[in-house]
Formats: C-alpha cells, structure tokens, sequence
C-alpha cells in the first residue's frame, strides 16, 4: 500500500510539550520546545563538523510543509498504520528531542506511521518501510513509531529514496524479552539533506540490533540515542557508510546504560573516495552510577581510498561507577593494509584486484553481522557499484 505523509505547518503537540529531559546522556539539553532550542550556527560542539551552509535551512525555519511518500511490504502479523500526532504511542520510546532539527521534525509532524508487533509473535518476514522523496527544494518532516511487543522476534528495514530535504524522529520500543532488528538504509539521490534521530528503548532482557546503512544523498547526518527499560538489555549497534566525493555522512550515537546488568557493542565501518568525501563518527558512551556489571565496547573503523577524502572519528567513554564488567573503544583510520596487499599481491593478484579484495573483506564482516540475508547481497552490490567508481577515480588520478 501506498500512505502520503504529507506535512503541513507546526502543529502543537500536547504530548510533554515543553517538557525538558533529566541530567543524562552526557548532560545534553533536551526540549520538546523548539524554541527552547537555539539555531545552531556551526560553532557548537555538536556542529562544529557539519556544513550548515547545506542544511537547506532544515536547523532553522524552513517550512517543512513538503511530503514524502510511504510504502509498506509487512507479514500479515504486523500492524502498520498512519495515525495523528496526538497518538498516545508517539513518545513511548521516552525520547526527548536533542537539538533544534528533532524538535522542529517532532513539532510538524502531523502523522506518525506506526509500526507494532504483537507480543509473543514471530515474524519470518522482514517487515520494510520505503519511503520515498520528491523533491529537496521544499521541507518535509517525518515520525516512525516502532514497537516490539513483549517476547516477540522481528526484522524491520526503513529505506530512503529519492530527493528530499528531511527532518524526522524514529522510535523504536523494544518490550521485555523481545528480539528485534532495526537496519536502515539511506540510498538517496545526490541533491537529498536529512537529518534524522532514532531513539531505541531496550526493555528487560531484549535484544536488539540496530544498524545503519549509508550510501546516498548530499548531506546524511544521524542521531542514534539508546537507553534502557530494565536490566539485562543487550543492544548491537552497526552502521557502514561510502562517502563519495563532496558527500557528507554524519553519525553522531549515545549509548546510555541507566540500569545495571546490561550490555551495549557498537561498530561503524566507512570507505571513503574523491575529493570533499568527508565522513563524521562521534561515539558517547554514558555509564551510570547505578549500572553495575555492563559490558560495553564501541569501534569506528575508516578506509581512505583516495587523496582529498576526510574522516573523523571521536569515542568518548564517560564512566561513573567502577562496578563493570568492561568498557573500551576504539577508533582508526587510514590507507589501506600494506600486509594484506602484500599477501595478496605475492599470490599472483594484481594490484587493483587485491585492493578490491581488501575493501570486500572490510565491509564482509560488518554485512554479516547485521544479519539480514533479505538485504545482504544488495549492500555488496552496492559496494562493487563503489568500487567501480573508485577504479574510475583512480584512472583519472584524482
């Protein structure tokens, strides 16, 4: 089927309107109140790495009165519906907006595409969302609620298509004892600006993985945020991106362990290629006096492919009690392996080829874990159709 969500103006919310988070997730200011929110102006922390002269005005007043458009492929077991904003559902995930773009999104959203799982239901088929812009001259602003009934098992894909200059919130409510996957895909066209926020609400003993896939657009940049409901939640985090040139792939994450006994692991991979390809990973990880025995670990990896490309990686650990199991991170960046090359290369493969090889292998790993086989051969064909471009840059010695 077919749903538009079409937005038109502000509309007032009375769901904690003007409500302001507690202390937590590394201090940040949250507010429903959008002009609670200061217009960034790109000297701020969180914006220091973002090109606001291509924000379409997305951070500041542009009217998000555009549209985008929603289609749906669901197993009969789930539940998709468009229902207003006043829906009691919008908020359950305890999201509060983080800075001006969310709180503008949340506050012009006047439908919610509702994604709901019963509880105690498998589902063998991937439920996906594609939604699809049409134009990036005009705004649009989007809201997804998802929820996982308790002890249940499914896969949810949310692809992005087409031309857009878009502000949305996605919330993702895992009950207790549920399984859920979360993957999204950005496959914009070149001229598309979003900037989104997830928010992922981990129940006691769920487990979910959530992953995000970029490829697409002229400006990407997203918010990841997870807290937990209970002890016991055990969240994967994956994210792989290919930033071609002049393209700008932001991802910012905040893992919040509020409840003891949980276990959060995060890994980003990014390949890089042109000129002006500038990749953005910042990683928060919070650990709360009263999260005692959580076991935590965050890893950003870059492959710089040509001259002109640049990354840069930020982790952060923030600790507040000593009664862990573990933390650490990790984050690098770089050329490709001289071993492996070597490797390969001493084995009769050609230079190009074995650099191929290498850049396959680098993402492979990271493919398999999210675990999707529904999407998995279409995220290599992506990276071979990279690839290609890479080889072309390459002839043309950029």
């Amino acid at each position: 089927m077919s749903i538009d969500t079409a937005q038109h103006g502000l509309v007032e919310h009375s769901h904690g309107a003007g409500a302001e988070a507690a202390e937590g997730a590394l201090d940040r200011f949250a507010s429903f109140d959008v002009d609670a929110h200061e217009v960034p102006r790109g000297r701020e922390e969180e914006w220091r790495f973002t090109p606001m002269s291509r924000l379409r005005g997305l951070h500041d007043d542009t009217p998000l009165d555009g549209s985008v458009d929603v289609s749906v492929d669901a197993d009969p077991k789930v539940a998709v519906t468009t229902v207003g904003a006043d829906d009691p559902r919008r908020g359950t995930s305890t999201y509060v907006p983080v800075d001006r773009p969310s709180a503008r999104a949340w506050a012009s959203a006047e439908k919610v595409v509702a994604v709901d799982v019963p509880a105690d239901t498998v589902v063998d088929q991937p439920t996906v969302l594609t939604l699809t812009g049409r134009s990036a001259e005009q705004g649009a602003a989007g809201h997804v609620v998802v929820t996982a009934g308790r002890h249940s098992k499914s896969v949810l894909i949310l692809e992005y298509l087409g031309s857009a200059a878009l502000a949305d919130n996605v919330e993702v409510v895992v009950g207790d004892g549920a399984e859920l996957v979360v993957v999204t895909v950005h496959d914009w066209d070149d001229d598309a600006v979003h900037l989104s926020h997830q928010h992922v609400h981990v129940g006691r003993d769920a487990t979910v993985r959530h992953a995000v896939i970029s490829f697409g657009g002229d400006l990407v940049r997203t918010g990841t945020t997870l807290d937990y409901a209970g002890p016991g939640g055990d969240a994967t985090l994956l994210g792989l991106y290919y930033v071609d040139a002049g393209q700008h792939i932001e991802n910012r994450l905040v893992v919040d362990h509020n409840t003891p006994n949980s276990r959060s692991d995060v890994e980003y991979k990014g390949a890089l290629q042109g000129k002006g390809a500038h990749a953005v990973w910042i990683g928060d990880v919070l650990i709360r006096k009263q999260a005692l025995g959580i076991n935590t670990y965050e890893l950003n990896r870059n492959l710089v492919l040509t001259d002109g490309a640049r990354a840069d990686s930020v982790p952060n650990l923030e600790i507040e009690t000593g009664e862990i199991e573990g933390a650490g991170h990790a984050s690098a960046t770089g050329r490709f392996d001289d071993e492996q090359l070597f490797y390969l290369q001493a084995r009769g493969i050609p230079p190009e080829l074995a650099r191929k090889l290498v850049v396959r292998g680098f993402f492979a790993s990271l493919i398999n874990r999210v675990g999707v086989p529904a999407i998995s051969e279409r995220l290599m064909a992506t990276v071979e159709r990279e690839l290609a471009v890479a080889e072309e840059l390459a002839a043309q010695g950029a």
